[in-house]
């Protein structure tokens, strides 16, 4: 008889293996950082010692949680397993937040139905881009500088108004993982705008892409790609964000995959406005 239990730092790796699996292409420190992030934010299936599947329930505050990384063996699909499981986390998140706490997600098509059953509402869609090659005239402005010479503060503090929790400890770590590109775009001492690219499994992503306006994450966006050691590069932009769709256009930017980003609970106020590149579809 299956049960439910905590993941182990091996069993998330092995979670990121079949991520890729599954054309997901993760980065390649993705384990490491999600496990860093809220090492109790993992609920695994197993029968005795084999491990058959797992997901995400990512604690990020008290009033803010997100379900993702969701993966059941393939061997073992189609017996109830999964359904199983994504109710436990569910239940589980719901638990580790206060009452009246808000839970994200992002739903492939096929899925939305499922988790509107569970309480979830369909809030945006996120469009997976892919640009294939920089541009002979991308370009890296003077305003464009290594994100580490920002105050880790204030990078939280702008990251704040794009995502519904404070995650000062955790930005340090992505920012500065191995391999990633960090930078940010600074004005009259004002931080302005920040993204970073990281390595994955096949080229690059980039998340989160946090601007005040289009033209300020379109030269981030440039100075990224100047960066980037071949291999494509792939955005996550919102929907709700015409700006951010706008971008992707200007590169010419191919769409490869889409989803829902769908809340239960109330939808967290952000400043849409300034989203033009989700940090991962994953973990929020």
């Amino acid at each position: 008889m299956p049960e439910i239990r905590s993941m182990t730092f091996p069993e998330v790796q092995r979670l990121v293996s079949w991520a890729n699996d599954e054309g997901w292409n993760p980065g390649l420190n993705d384990a490491e950082c999600f496990w860093q992030l809220d090492p109790e934010g993992f609920l695994a299936t197993s029968d005795g010692e084999r491990f058959l599947g797992g997901g995400a329930i990512i604690r990020h505050s008290d009033d803010f949680g997100f379900m993702g990384l969701f993966i059941i063996d393939k061997a073992y699909r189609g017996q109830g397993l999964g359904t199983q499981l994504w109710f436990a986390r569910h239940d589980k998140l719901l638990s580790r937040l206060k009452s009246g706490g808000t839970i994200g997600l992002d739903g492939v098509d096929a899925m939305v139905p499922f988790y509107q059953k569970g309480g979830f509402q369909p809030f945006t869609r996120h469009r997976r881009f892919q640009l294939n090659a920089t541009p002979a005239g991308a370009s890296r402005s003077a305003h464009v500088v290594p994100l580490d010479s920002v105050s880790i503060v204030a990078v939280a503090d702008y990251d704040r108004c794009c995502f519904p929790a404070r995650r000062e400890e955790y930005l340090a770590k992505w920012l500065n993982q191995p391999g990633a590109v960090s930078l940010g775009y600074v004005r009259d001492g004002s931080l302005q705008g920040f993204g970073v690219m990281r390595p994955c499994i096949v080229g690059w992503k980039i998340g989160p892409l946090f601007a005040d306006s289009l033209d300020i994450a379109d030269a981030l966006f440039q100075a990224l790609q100047l960066e980037s050691a071949g291999g494509p590069i792939f955005l996550d932009a919102p929907d709700n964000n015409r700006a951010a769709l706008e971008l992707c256009q200007k590169h010419q930017m191919e769409e490869v995959f889409g989803c829902v980003r769908m809340y239960l609970g109330p939808p967290p106020e952000l400043d849409h406005g300034r989203i033009f590149g989700v940090t991962t579809l994953e973990v929020g």
